[in-house]
């Protein structure tokens, strides 16, 4: 299986509810490293897994849709907690959906899968992984 990775930033606020999040569950700050790794079996026609600049500007793209918001107050997640697994799952869908619309390319209509890792921390992850 051969792989690519692209990698952007974001900067959001919210809360939790639930007791397991502790302080968490006031408003607080997060920021992280986004990475979207693309998957394929083989090569394409180029020799690539998909165009690099057109993964790169595809996730900023997403990315930029959650950016330096607070999601307490976005409609798409009302009564959700935002957890770091969640929003791993919302960015791989919406990468997803780009993928299927042909907005990186017609190569990477033969990408296997997804996976978009958010970094909370250099000890701290969470990953969501998807088929396309």
């Amino acid at each position: 299986m051969f792989s690519i990775t692209v990698r952007d930033h974001l900067m959001v606020a919210h809360s939790f509810r639930g007791e397991v999040f502790g302080p968490a569950q006031r408003l607080h700050g997060a920021t992280f490293l986004v990475d979207a790794t693309f998957r394929r079996e083989q090569l394409d026609e180029d020799n690539i897994v998909v165009d690099i600049g057109l993964a790169t500007r595809e996730l900023g793209a997403v990315v930029s849709e959650l950016n330096y918001r607070n999601l307490d107050n976005e409609p798409d997640f009302a009564g959700v907690n935002t957890s770091t697994e969640f929003l791993a799952m919302v960015i791989a869908d919406r990468l997803a959906e780009r993928v299927r619309k042909g907005a990186l390319g017609e190569g990477a209509r033969g990408l296997a899968g997804l996976t978009v890792t958010l970094h909370e921390s250099h000890i701290a992850w969470a990953s969501y992984e998807r088929a396309l």
